[in-house]
């Protein structure tokens, strides 16, 4: 055990430095001989035995960040996850988390790897966000990671959280004329809403599709129709799936009359969506 003395002072700054309750500053300078770096690491290093011993626990809460670029042509979701309720309705949690995302619609990084590389700013110091995550880790005794990442990119992308930051959608369009942002807006919430698997029936997935066949004829079938007549109604049960359940062929929430791709076609005539990113917190 060191015999260096440690003021109050010392502790003091090493907490405006890190963030770390004064009990945790005073052990790692002491166990450190007052060398501040050292005890920044020892620090850190705490976080990652956290994180560490906490690897099994399933970080299901938190909060999710829609954010685009200052041109509008590029947009990411980020999950910070934390384990409970509590930690996610932090004010210095969420504040992170916009941190976060900031630092990924500037640099587009590949990955959440990364992601974790790029530095962020915190209260007290510029780290990467791979090491602020272990510090945050260490000083609330969670385990805190990025769980998700999404990045979309096109003319025009517009961002949508909803759900006090349970759910987060980015919608890419094809142009960018007058009222784009309030269509776009529209278009997010339709989608946070109401799930599309795609943006129309192309983007289905053959899987998708062989399996909603598959359900239709043995409904088809269990209600006593003919042979004959199986593929020509299961056809018309999957037309039925795609309004349904792609994007621009369901009906508009707010006007029913009119599905989304015709409902943008008012807004400026071509104007469409070329892909989508919807992201929920646990999921």
């Amino acid at each position: 055990m060191s015999t260096v003395q440690i003021s109050a002072a010392d502790v003091n700054k090493l907490r405006q430095q890190t963030g770390a309750g004064m009990m945790d500053c005073k052990k790692a300078l002491t166990e450190t001989s007052g060398d501040f770096e050292a005890a920044i690491d020892y620090l850190r290093k705490k976080g990652a035995k956290v994180a560490a011993s906490r690897s099994d626990r399933e970080s299901k809460e938190g909060v999710v960040i829609a954010r685009t670029s200052e041109d509008g042509k590029n947009g990411v979701i980020v999950v910070l996850a934390c384990e409970t309720d509590f930690v996610a309705k932090n004010a210095e949690f969420i504040a992170f988390a916009n941190a976060v995302a900031n630092v990924a619609v500037h640099s587009l990084p590949a990955n959440v790897e990364e992601l974790g590389q790029l530095e962020v700013d915190t209260e007290t110091s510029r780290v990467k966000i791979a090491d602020a995550l272990l510090d945050m880790t260490g000083k609330i005794g969670e385990r805190i990671v990025v769980s998700t990442y999404e990045v979309l990119s096109g003319e025009k992308v517009v961002p949508y959280i909803h759900g006090n930051f349970r759910l987060g959608v980015l919608v890419a369009l094809n142009a960018n004329p007058a009222g784009v942002d309030e269509a776009g807006k529209d278009v997010a919430m339709q989608i946070a809403a109401m799930n599309p698997v795609a943006v129309d029936k192309d983007g289905v997935d053959a899987s998708t599709i062989e399996r909603e066949l598959e359900i239709a004829k043995e409904q088809i079938r269990a209600e006593g129709k003919p042979e004959e007549m199986v593929e020509k109604i299961s056809a018309g049960k999957l037309n039925k799936f795609y309004k349904d359940n792609t994007l621009l062929n369901q009906e508009f929430v707010k006007d029913p009359s009119k599905n989304i791709a015709q409902f943008l076609n008012g807004v400026e005539k071509g104007l469409t969506v070329t892909a989508f990113k919807r992201v929920v917190l646990g999921a």
